[in-house]
């Protein structure tokens, strides 16, 4: 007796299933409590500025709320008139040589912290941090009778000086940081082809820091752009003054000439947005590595 045997049916092939995906908290908030915050945020950021420029090209007088005609009246009176040609040039070369002071001392000082262990290291850090909580007006009066009795007060050098120190320690708790970033083993390789410490450091260790000498850079030369104090007390002479002493000019007890000083911000602000806007990349990539502690 010959039994059939029932074919065996083919293998059913089924994909997988797919995990589910979890849902996230923010798929479950609806579009309007994001856009409607941030759309605040932006009016609020960006209606002050607007509101400059409108004083700044609005003709004196005018009540307008667009500016239209424009006019450049008020920039030429502040740049020829009121000397913001000569404040500029000031706070550019405040700032540069700020700049420049800054990032070497805080590189050599950064190097000495991040290559050498020394006995009072860790009370030198604690040192540093703790001048961060010192306001700048309580050192105007020591600083003030150093630059007197070195003949200083009334020149721009007592400025650049005291900008650098307000700067320092900030700046090589930075870079300190982000020297530690670089491996040691890199510097102790070119010190086996024969190069000495200052040579390894120049070829191997400069050019990787890059961004954090940007960031330091960048930052010190903001702060002394628009620093007030020290350029007030300091400098007597209008020739000498900087540009937020400037702006200060522009303010009197009886009137305010708001497109005057309207025109003097945005000039002030112009060089400080070019800087940030071809340095933002360096500045972030600087700022978070030299913040990581070693």
């Amino acid at each position: 007796m010959i039994t059939e045997i029932a074919p065996v049916p083919d293998r059913v092939t089924s994909e997988p299933a797919r995990p589910r995906r979890k849902r996230r908290a923010w798929d479950e908030v609806p579009r309007w409590h994001i856009y409607v915050p941030l759309t605040l945020y932006l009016l609020f950021t960006l209606v002050p500025f607007y509101w400059i420029l409108l004083f700044a090209l609005r003709p004196a007088g005018s009540t307008s709320l667009v500016p239209w005609p424009m006019t450049l009246d008020h920039f030429d009176k502040v740049w020829n008139d009121r000397a913001f040609a000569t404040f500029f040039q000031n706070s550019v070369l405040v700032g540069i040589a700020t700049l420049v002071m800054t990032t070497l001392v805080a590189l050599a000082g950064g190097y000495a912290l991040a290559r050498f262990d020394f006995r009072v290291k860790k009370a030198f850090m604690l040192a540093l941090l703790c001048t961060q909580f010192v306001p700048g007006a309580l050192l105007l009066v020591p600083l003030f009778e150093i630059f007197a009795k070195l003949q200083m007060i009334n020149s721009l050098g007592s400025v650049i000086i005291a900008e650098t120190v307000f700067q320092l320690p900030l700046s090589m708790i930075l870079i300190s940081g982000f020297i530690r970033n670089v491996p040691a083993s890199l510097e102790e390789a070119a010190w086996v082809d024969g190069c000495n410490r200052f040579t390894a450091f120049r070829i191997v260790v400069l050019p990787l820091l890059r961004p954090g000498l940007i960031a330091v850079g960048s930052f010190a030369f903001v702060h002394a752009w628009n620093h007030f104090l020290f350029a007030l007390m300091f400098l007597s002479d209008q020739g000498k003054q900087t540009i937020p002493v400037g702006l200060n000019t522009l303010m009197s007890a009886d009137s305010v000439d708001l497109g005057a000083l309207a025109a003097g911000g945005i000039i002030a602000a112009v060089p400080v947005v070019i800087v940030f806007a071809f340095i933002q990349k360096w500045l972030i990539t600087g700022f978070s590595a030299g913040a990581v502690k070693g």
